[in-house]
């Protein structure tokens, strides 16, 4: 085990971005157009940095998985996107945010890049509005916030329930302007299998097209894996089903340290599961947390409908046991919540594992406010209601429209039914404080990287991350590796390695067509989705993690002698696309595990039973596991863990309170 360098600049912290950006070296134009980058992913983190560094001249080819950029899972995120503007005058600043997000993460997460995040947020809502992103704004054309949890100010910037969508068709806009201009070359369609390392440098990827099944090479002088997080290995999730690991997973076995691998995200607010035909779940955003009040009965098993239970007998819980956030706690002690009170056997519905979500007292209160604003006197309870859910329906609509469309329940008249579900990923390549992996030329943005979260991610931060690293942070870092590279000439795809990286691809492929096994690769992958959420889920412990590492190994080992690929390599076949990323899955599960089992503390999403206070809440402890555990791959199965010591010098690690 040794210590990993995180390069993080000297200085206070509230310059060390400032001094970087004005020491850091520079390559010159006209060098710019002989080096070559590629970018792997198009959602935000890979569209706006594609984007970004063809703009400033450089020679880009960015690849994506999808039919269209457009398609990247960051479509979906519903919420918004934070950023210290403080609009709303109500005590907001970087600093308060930097607060936030360390404290959110639980402490866990690297004090200078989460400055840094906070610094250039302000940045990411100006690129936005003119790249003509339509926010949300007040009545008087100013933009828009709202709360999401874990922050007690209102910095929450959003376009209805659609952020992720009008973000990801502004940076899409800018990428295609590159595009057409001949300065990024889009290779849709295409799925990265392998990164290409020339004496120790990452030099290009191996891709396949995903139409003709053709395997490609393609050269780079530096390579950026950009392509989301992981949260598929547990099968359900809110992820999309595309939604994969495969990219940061060949990094990671090409030498590149994955960083704190078990830290995963629950959100609070996803439609319940349905049954076993399900592939996916619906996440319902945390902005409905604003004006939804969360509340299961206080008898239990009880079997009246929501609205035949009165109000003195119902349980807002999160407002009785944390009264200065309530409802708006971060998602990991939301989640832990509900999950306690379905476990204690106060769950609604019919399979009794969920809970409400309750807009009936906002929909009362925006109706009387709008009843106010017309002059209407006397007017009725009926007049009232309508008023106030044309409000809501003006705030939230389109995920009022969804959930009906999912559920056949109209959340206007009933109470949404709510339970916690996979989400997102804090863990990812290990990156140091230019976003560069432990390999040299490869680089992690957005949720492929581990950086800027800690244990756990505040809402609305997601998006805030991924447009910072493309935008604002990798153009400036990325110059201090490529000013190094610019006698480095195009190397041939013939290159030997670049040759060896093929055959090794292809090696795979023929090996999972031979197999002819009985099972399909679905039948695997629920198999190990069930595993990680019963024992690496929501709660984790020894026993559990133990027996978990156990199964998967076996289930890895049966997957190998019995999955059944069916088609041909040299066709659309996406079949053979899962059975690839699923036995990624299936080496990454175990090491989820392992990361998990050595923490021997709860922090953030990470709970351990074994280590909680008296009430419930997650007790970290700082003196032995305050670090970012950076594993290193050695051969299947085996791993070894490095740690970068994580100090505190301006926010000082204390018992986190939401209360």
């Amino acid at each position: 085990m040794s210590k990993v360098d995180s390069k993080i600049p000297a200085g206070s912290l509230a310059e060390k971005w400032t001094q970087y950006r004005s020491s850091v070296p520079l390559v010159n134009p006209a060098n710019k157009r002989s080096i070559e980058i590629i970018v792997v992913g198009s959602g935000l983190a890979g569209a706006s940095a594609a984007s970004t560094l063809a703009e400033l001249g450089y020679k880009v080819k960015c690849f994506c998985f999808q039919d269209s950029p457009r398609r990247a899972h960051s479509i979906a995120a519903q919420g918004g996107i934070n950023a210290a503007k403080n609009y709303q005058n109500d005590g907001d600043s970087v600093y308060r945010l930097f607060y936030d997000t360390v404290k959110g993460g639980d402490y866990r997460s690297r004090e200078a890049n989460v400055y840094r995040l906070a610094e250039v947020s302000a940045n990411i809502i100006d690129q936005c509005v003119a790249q003509g992103v339509p926010l949300a704004r007040e009545y008087g054309g100013l933009l828009s916030n709202r709360s999401f949890g874990g922050t007690q100010v209102q910095r929450t910037f959003y376009a209805a329930g659609q952020t992720g969508q009008q973000l990801l068709l502004g940076a899409y806009s800018s990428l295609e302007r590159q595009i057409g201009l001949g300065n990024v070359e889009m290779c849709a369609r295409h799925e990265m299998l392998e990164v290409v390392l020339i004496d120790g440098k990452a030099r290009g990827i191996i891709a396949r097209d995903l139409i003709s099944g053709k395997l490609e090479r393609h050269f780079g002088h530096a390579v950026l894996i950009c392509s989301g997080g992981y949260g598929n290995v547990f099968y359900l999730s809110t992820n999309a089903m595309g939604s994969n690991a495969t990219a940061a997973w060949k990094a990671h076995k090409k030498g590149a340290y994955f960083g704190n691998p078990c830290f995963t995200q629950i959100h609070p607010t996803c439609i319940p599961v349905s049954g076993d035909h399900q592939s996916k779940l619906t996440l319902m955003s945390e902005s409905l947390r604003n004006d939804g009040r969360i509340w299961v009965p206080k008898q239990k098993d009880d079997k009246r409908k929501a609205f035949d239970i009165p109000e003195e007998e119902r349980d807002y819980y999160l407002e009785r046991r944390y009264p200065a956030f309530g409802n708006l706690v971060p998602r990991d002690v939301a989640s832990r919540a509900a999950k306690e009170r379905c476990d204690a056997g106060f769950g609604v519905g019919t399979s009794k594992m969920a809970v409400y979500l309750d807009f009936a007292a906002a929909i009362e209160r925006y109706g009387k406010q709008q009843i106010l604003k017309l002059g209407i006197d006397n007017a009725s309870a009926e007049e009232i209601r309508k008023h106030g859910m044309d409000v809501v329906k003006e705030k939230y609509g389109n995920l009022f429209d969804m959930y009906k469309q999912i559920t056949g329940e109209d959340p206007y008249q009933l109470p949404m039914r709510i339970y916690p579900a996979v989400h997102y990923t804090m863990g990812g390549l290990w990156v140091d404080y230019n976003l560069m992996t432990t390999v040299p030329g490869m680089y992690a943005l957005g949720e492929a990287n581990f950086s800027d979260h800690g244990a756990n991610r505040l809402g609305a931060s997601a998006l805030m991350q991924g447009l910072a690293d493309g935008y604002f942070i990798i153009p400036y870092t990325i110059g201090s590796y490529l000013s190094n590279e610019i006698r480095t000439k195009a190397i041939p795809t013939s290159h030997p390695a670049f040759e060896e990286a093929e055959k090794n691809v292809q090696a795979t492929i023929d090996r999972l067509f031979a197999i002819k096994g009985t099972h399909s690769v679905d039948h695997f992958h629920k198999k190990l989705g069930k595993i990680m959420w019963d024992k690496c889920g929501m709660a984790r412990n020894e026993k559990g993690l133990k027996e978990a590492i156990e199964e998967i190994r076996a289930l890895r080992e049966e997957f190998w002698k019995d999955v059944r690929v069916t088609g041909t390599p040299n066709e659309l076949n996406p079949e053979l696309e899962k059975a690839g990323r699923v036995s990624d899955f299936l080496e990454l599960g175990e090491l989820m595990c392992m990361d998990a089992l050595q923490r021997k503390e709860s922090c953030g999403g990470h709970f351990r039973e074994e280590y909680q206070t008296e009430d419930g809440e997650a007790k970290r402890d700082d003196d032995g596991f305050s670090f970012v555990a950076a594993w290193e791959y050695k051969g299947q199965g085996s791993f070894e863990l490095h740690k970068e010591e994580l100090n505190f010098d301006v926010v000082h690690p204390s018992q986190r309170s939401y209360k």
